[in-house]
């Protein structure tokens, strides 16, 4: 089996520098979307270039690189087959073509043409019809089987049925269906049993859960009021807090050291205007000293007066400005004083709002003792992990079942090594047949040994393919291809976890088409992987377990 990783592309087609990756074995289902020429069919050319090196669309290879950036144009291609990690890397602008095989690149001394028969025959055990025939059935360039010409029909079932390796032993079939019957059975039983205990312990706790919550509800409203009153008031401390002026006392400190020292230094000049003053006096009034008793000369006095006016002078100027500096200094004062009463009033009603805060959280109804359910509930998990691996058990069963039945089909004849194509037909027809019933489509389809088809219908009126609706030949499409995977996991030839459904729910199948495909779907085993690409996420989404969601802002695609 071909259990696909991962594909990455960049510069491919509508994406740009910066690689796209898609997952492709970590979802069960996954949702494709996006507008149209988003980029979301980009995973088929991508998957188709870097496993076949032709594109999925009817392009040309050159077609596929982007259109802006015109280089570097690089896909990867990650998958395990028998225990084996491989990755294809795949190029152009550089041309790259790169085989890894567990971390160490496969020798590429053989030209490109037998590299990739290499990676076709050895590695994929493949070709490109037969993958397109079994992973992807979409409303593109790909051609349904019924469409291909009878030539390429029977290339398609020699690659699917593998018909160099068959060795399956009846008898021991025979004992593999009995014992698979058996457990069926039992299984079942033990299913039905789960979950009827399962129904009755939810019922009961529900009723619980609803007592209890009957219990609450009036406290709750009360709780939920005074909640609304403590956000009113944390709004309000907010506002308050928001209006809270940033200031100190030790700013107010600092302006009462500049205050102080101001004050000094004008005691200090007043002081020495005042001894100018007498100074210039005694000038004035004596021409003689009245402690020696010499004679002052005029010339004497009056440069003595006028020293003494020049430095009373400066004194004067020097004083209006301590005046006006202390003047400025005690306006900073009343402000900053301003400023702290305001925030001293601003914080006590800080104070008074937190008090009603932790008042109105103290009145809080208390929560009253419920009903323990920890009990049931873990027992209700138990018992539904239980279930849960029952019904997995039970649906891998039932599909073993399918495969003995098929496998039964295809060793009820002798003769089968000379003609396995013969004798694999009835098992396809009623694989197809099964499918077509599933999808409310009930004729009676019929390929023979040359891969033509009789279809009988109505009051068994004979019709070929092409005498069908679209819609109708849409679900002939869809049970070849489910029918082809059923048989290649069975060969275990071309069986891959990978299945592509590329706008088949967009095309022509109605609600009820729709609705069966979904039941196809959701029978199909646990490591099947399937993406639908589709027009109509409001459809799909609710079905399917993952969504990618292409989008091309810039032009360049991206996964939003």
């Amino acid at each position: 089996m071909i259990t696909f990783k991962s594909v990455q592309f960049s510069n491919f087609l509508s994406s740009g520098n910066n690689p796209i990756r898609i997952e492709l074995n970590k979802n069960k289902s996954t949702l494709i979307v996006g507008h149209n020429g988003a980029g979301k069919s980009t995973i088929l050319d991508a998957l188709s270039f870097g496993l076949f090196g032709k594109p999925h669309r009817s392009v040309s290879k050159n077609q596929l690189i982007n259109s802006v950036n015109l280089k570097n144009t690089v896909v990867e291609v990650e998958f395990n087959t028998h225990g084996t990690d491989f990755k294809i890397v795949r190029g152009i602008k550089p041309n790259i073509f790169e085989i890894w095989q567990d971390g160490v690149m496969i020798d590429q001394s053989a030209s490109v043409r037998d590299y990739q028969k290499y990676l076709e025959q050895n590695i994929l055990k493949l070709t490109h019809k037969s993958f397109h025939q079994i992973v992807v059935l979409g409303s593109s360039s790909f051609i349904p089987f019924m469409q291909l010409p009878s030539n390429h029909r029977r290339e398609v079932i020699e690659d699917l049925l593998d018909i160099n390796i068959f060795s399956k032993m009846k008898i021991i079939l025979k004992e593999r269906v009995q014992e698979n019957k058996a457990k069926f059975k039992a299984n079942t039983a033990e299913l039905e049993v789960l979950k009827g205990k399962i129904q009755y312990l939810s019922s009961h706790i529900d009723s619980v859960k609803e007592i209890n919550k009957k219990v609450h509800n009036e406290n709750n409203k009360l709780n939920d009021q005074i909640d609304r009153d403590i956000d009113k008031l944390k709004a309000k401390g907010m506002n308050i807090l928001n209006e809270l002026p940033e200031v100190s006392q030790d700013a107010l400190s600092e302006l009462n050291k500049i205050s102080i020292d101001l004050n000094t230094k004008q005691a200090e000049t007043n002081k020495s205007i005042s001894d100018l003053t007498k100074e210039h006096s005694f000038y004035m009034n004596n021409d003689s000293c009245p402690t020696c008793s010499q004679d002052l000369s005029q010339q004497l006095k009056a440069d003595r007066i006028n020293s003494i006016k020049e430095s009373a002078k400066s004194l004067k100027e020097q004083n209006d400005k301590l005046t006006s500096e202390k003047n400025d200094n005690d306006v900073k004062i009343e402000d900053i004083k301003s400023l702290l009463d305001t925030h001293r009033k601003l914080t006590n009603e800080m104070k008074n709002i937190q008090t009603q805060i932790n008042m109105l959280e103290t009145s809080k109804v208390q929560k009253k003792e419920e009903v323990d359910l920890s009990n049931e509930i873990s027992e209700l998990k138990t018992l539904k992990t239980k279930a849960d691996e029952c019904a997995s058990e039970v649906q891998e069963l039932a599909t073993k079942g399918l495969y003995f039945d098929v496998a039964q089909e295809l060793l009820k004849d002798s003769g089968i090594r000379t003609k396995i194509i013969k004798e694999y037909l009835p098992v396809m027809n009623t694989l197809i047949n099964k499918y077509l019933q599933t999808l409310d489509f009930f004729v009676h389809f019929n390929l023979d040994e040359s891969f033509n088809e009789t279809i009988k219908s109505r009051h068994r009126d004979t019709f070929v393919y092409s005498n069908f609706s679209e819609g109708e030949k849409q679900r002939i499409d869809l049970s070849l291809l489910f029918a082809w995977r059923q048989v290649a996991k069975m060969k275990n030839s071309t069986n891959t976890n990978l299945l592509i459904l590329d706008e088949t729910f967009d095309s022509s199948l109605d609600t009820d088409g729709v609705d069966n495909l979904m039941k196809i779907l959701y029978t199909l085993d646990k490591d099947t992987n399937t993406f639908v690409i589709s027009h109509k996420p409001d459809l799909l989404e609710s079905k399917l377990e993952h969504k990618i969601e292409f989008k091309r802002p810039n032009n360049f695609s991206m996964i939003a």
